[in-house]
């Protein structure tokens, strides 16, 4: 397969949203724990607008199809001057894994980094997402630090 990585687009819309709906599945954010309307319109919003540090990269085949997308933040952090990046989201679609699309989106991000004078990236995975872990284990070095979250009401 063919592909291009390239920003994303407000074209796109319609498929990033399609991308965005089987990505959150994956981590069981569908049917009543799906994202409200609001959050995806939001996240899209912020994802296109200039004055965000929030971006979108998306794999395009030659005849148009999206079939990956990757999102990023630069922020500050406290154990270095320069900002780091972090990748939140990453997703290609099944039929199309293993054919370098994600790796090719995280190459983009390298390059985003790199003109935005960021030297650290980091991301993470669940543990039983083996087909990312697989490339992961490739492209990066795991940390061994766990994820916690608390939702403050």
């Amino acid at each position: 397969m063919t592909f291009t990585i390239r920003a994303l687009q407000e074209k796109d819309q319609w498929e990033w949203r399609a991308l965005w709906v089987q990505y959150n599945a994956f981590y069981g954010r569908v049917g009543e724990t799906a994202l409200p309307e609001e959050v995806v319109q939001t996240t899209w919003q912020r994802l296109l607008s200039p004055e965000e540090v929030m971006f979108g990269v998306v794999g395009e085949t030659q005849l148009g199809k999206l079939v990956g997308l990757l999102h990023y933040v630069f922020h500050r952090n406290f154990i270095q001057v320069a900002d780091t990046c972090y990748v939140q989201d990453v997703f290609t679609l099944p039929e199309c894994r293993g054919q370098g699309v994600a790796r090719g989106l995280f190459s983009s991000v390298e390059r985003a980094c790199s003109a935005h004078g960021v030297t650290d990236l980091y991301w993470h995975t669940h543990s039983r997402n083996a087909a990312a872990r697989a490339l992961y284990e490739q492209i990066g070095t795991d940390t061994n630090f766990g994820v916690y979250r608390r939702t403050l009401t």
